[in-house]
């Protein structure tokens, strides 16, 4: 098939009469498919079942180290889930405080600590006349809500193959005392499922911040969401790069077991140094006595060690294996060298990342949503919900059963089709 640039007028006209026939018939059919979040669907969530039966009530809830995790105590956290958190984010159990059970939580809370009480004995942010924060887009809606609800001015930094234009962040973080931070997704971004070269981690660590109070907000959401056993992207350790780097300060790194377990009842941890730690549990010691244990305990019993975890992972990626294929298929099959656009095709995480003709995002999205299919919102993956080209969709394959699936992407790449052609002829 010509590619629509390559097309006639009377071509495109054609086409599009013949592509909104087919629309037509997706819409008198009342469909309600949801597409708008990375949510894990309740065949993952079935995998997780066992955990409900590893505690009861004649089983004996003392830790390793004798702590009865049913009562007060332990503020960091409990050794073995440390342990069995450590070796998912490749982190010394030591560098580890086990929260409850959203990384988002704990991401909020480091930045409401920063604006409160500065950053080991820096100036609250509050003070300042001027708080920014860098952030790669596309990228991560809640991480950006959490900035912006903090009045923080966000800056955009593009994405590139190889992770955030880092020429860009190094200018910026080096000239700039204002700039105090940088979200980051660096495997499997979100929603690209890019992961960050070797080179590019390494320049991070070597950062030279204007604020000594300038942290990289490492949120590791997709360490091991794999969707292959073999073909795997592999992500360079930050804290020993900036440990040889003579930053070992310089880094918060996020994780959960949310999409590993249960969303609503994982377990969320923070990483840091030796330093930061000492910061933060001055000021958690006010906030919580001591989050869950008896769900840390839930888990370690579940999962064991990391190869537990690692073959639970293996489970999870053979439901996700299909539904990424059938949807990067799909969108091969029916938009490759139409000239209507252009996406990723990732390896793990939980997205697939389009890019459609500028000035298309917002009358694709539209146009799904008519005929039964909702989508993150258009703009979405950028502060303030701007995508300055009107390009990005943010496709979540992950929720919806196969069949719903594969409707849902038969109707968006009609949508692309018929989007694309009215910009064309506008032109």
């Amino acid at each position: 098939m010509k590619s629509f640039q390559e097309m006639t007028k009377e071509e495109l006209l054609e086409e599009k009469k013949n592509l909104e026939k087919e629309y037509r018939k997706y819409q008198m059919r009342g469909l309600q498919l949801d597409m708008s979040r990375g949510k894990p669907s309740a065949e993952q969530l079935d995998l997780s079942m066992g955990m409900m039966d590893v505690l009861h009530s004649g089983e004996d809830l003392s830790c390793e180290d004798g702590t009865d995790c049913r009562n007060y105590g332990v503020l960091d956290g409990i050794h073995e889930a440390k342990v069995l958190i450590g070796d998912m984010i490749e982190c010394h159990p030591d560098n580890i405080i086990i929260y409850g059970n959203s990384s988002l939580n704990i991401m909020y809370d480091t930045i409401s600590r920063s604006m409160t009480h500065g950053v080991m004995g820096s100036t609250p942010w509050c003070k300042l006349d001027k708080v920014k924060f860098l952030c790669p887009v596309p990228g991560y809606d809640r991480h950006f809500a959490i900035t912006e609800h903090f009045g923080i001015e966000m800056i955009n930094i593009p994405m590139l193959p190889t992770g955030p234009d880092m020429d860009m962040v190094e200018e910026l973080v080096a000239n700039d005392a204002a700039v105090k931070g940088i979200w980051c997704v660096p495997k499997y971004s979100n929603p690209q499922g890019i992961t960050y070269s070797d080179e590019t981690v390494r320049r991070f660590a070597r950062l030279k911040p204007a604020a000594k109070d300038f942290r990289i907000y490492w949120d590791n959401a997709y360490g091991v969401h794999h969707l292959y056993d073999i073909d795997q992207d592999n992500l360079v350790e930050i804290f020993a790069e900036c440990k040889r780097a003579g930053n070992p300060d310089l880094v918060y790194k996020f994780c959960s077991t949310s999409k590993i377990s249960f969303p609503g009842s994982g377990v969320a941890a923070i990483a840091t140094s030796a330093n930061n730690l000492e910061d933060i549990k001055k000021q958690l010691v006010v906030q919580t006595i001591g989050y869950d244990k008896v769900n840390q305990l839930r888990h370690v019993r579940f999962f064991k060690n990391i190869h537990g975890m690692t073959e639970h992972m293996r489970k999870h990626a053979d439901i996700l294996r299909p539904k990424f294929e059938m949807v990067l298929n799909i969108l091969k099959e029916e938009l490759e060298d139409i000239g209507a656009g252009n996406w990723y095709c990732p390896k793990g995480g939980y997205f697939i990342c389009y890019q459609a003709l500028s000035g298309c995002a917002k009358e694709i999205v539209l146009r799904a949503k008519k005929a039964g299919v909702v989508m993150t919102p258009a703009g979405a993956p950028f502060p303030y919900g701007r995508d300055p080209k009107d390009s990005i969709i943010r496709i979540a394959p992950t929720y919806p059963s196969i069949e719903d699936l594969e409707m849902a992407a038969n109707i968006f790449v009609l949508c692309v089709k018929i989007v694309s052609i009215e910009k064309l002829l506008e032109e």
